[in-house]
């Protein structure tokens, strides 16, 4: 199974809780309807286990995919285009990782 690995840190650190909210009722509703989705997670990220340190990113979604295939040709619809152009008012640089699970 594949999943794609998004990491971001918001643009304006006082949108978190429009973030937080948009992503329950609008992004994870919408990505979750693709079939191409079999999970979508989001997490806000908080310290590095076993320091004081801070994660270098605020935020991590993870999405098990089960055909990247089709994710290309699902996320061209107009209701994720419309999702993608909100996400990126939110995030500042996202970083997109596609991978692969091994275990």
């Amino acid at each position: 199974m594949a999943a794609l690995v998004v990491l971001f840190n918001l643009k304006d650190e006082s949108a978190r809780s429009a973030y937080e909210s948009w992503a329950n009722e609008i992004d994870v509703p919408t990505a979750s309807s693709m079939t191409s989705v079999d999970s979508f997670k989001v997490f806000r990220l908080g310290t590095i286990m076993g320091t004081e340190k801070t994660s270098p990113y605020q935020y991590c979604e993870v999405l098990e995919i089960n055909d990247m295939e089709k994710l290309g040709e699902e996320v061209t619809s107009r209701a994720m285009q419309k999702v993608a152009a909100q996400f990126e008012a939110f995030a500042d640089n996202p970083m997109f990782i596609i991978s692969e699970q091994i275990a």
